[in-house]
């Protein structure tokens, strides 16, 4: 069974009808930001395995675990992908809060011309302080930069006000996406360590809490229907 869901305007389709390979893939994945593959669920609980259009594996998505969450539809779901367990409890007003797990700060470099900061939300970010409507000349220089041989996804942020941040984001593998989850943790920490952050991608707002080097991410997930 596949079916179509989003989460901002970005848009997976979550399959348990596996195995999938890369080739697979990029057959199947037609306009989608990808596929989420279902190797295993119970009532509480799923694992997936995040599939970039390009055929690339994901280690993370903030977006695709949040849609995992809700395909199973439990008040609370345990997601497990690339090494790491996302606990996602649904809240009153029919969001998703998703405890993330670990977020870094890796460092400040520059890079390509650009001062980059270089956040690890269980998959790689740069992110660039500047104007979001830079993003189509700097997302795909940054990803495919030598300085990131695994290629690493990139973000240009601009701080609106304290506790709010506007971005653009190109994910690796993908290109431009309306909206991401991990990278709007990656900013909220590149601009503002701590607290709680408002992310607003052209897609929509994502809400973003930063405590003791841990990130919660807050937002929806829905099903498209065909």
């Amino acid at each position: 069974m596949t079916e179509r869901w989003q989460a901002h305007g970005n848009v997976y389709l979550v399959s348990d009808d596996g195995p999938f390979e890369a080739s697979r893939v990029r057959r199947c994945v037609g306009d989608a930001d990808g596929i989420v593959e279902v190797v295993a669920r119970g009532d509480d609980w799923v694992e997936v395995v995040i599939w970039n259009p390009d055929g690339s594996v994901a280690e993370m998505s903030g977006n695709a675990t949040r849609i995992a969450a809700a395909w199973i539809g439990a008040p609370l779901v345990r997601v497990r992908t690339g090494g790491r367990e996302v606990v996602a409890r649904r809240l009153d007003d029919g969001r998703i809060e998703q405890d993330l797990g670990d977020v870094r700060v890796v460092g400040r470099e520059h890079v390509a011309g650009f001062d980059v900061t270089i956040v690890d939300v269980g998959n790689p970010h740069a992110v660039v302080i500047g104007d979001p409507d830079d993003l189509p000349r700097i997302g795909p220089l940054l990803e495919t930069h030598r300085r990131f041989p695994n290629r690493t996804n990139v973000q240009v942020a601009r701080v609106d006000a304290p506790g709010r941040v506007s971005a653009r984001v190109w994910e690796r593998g993908v290109g431009e996406t309306s909206a991401s989850g991990t990278s709007a943790v990656a900013v909220a920490a590149a601009t503002h360590g701590e607290g709680e952050v408002v992310v607003s991608f052209p897609g929509g707002e994502l809400d973003v809490r930063l405590a003791g080097g841990r990130a919660w991410l807050t937002g929806p997930a829905e099903r498209v229907e065909s």
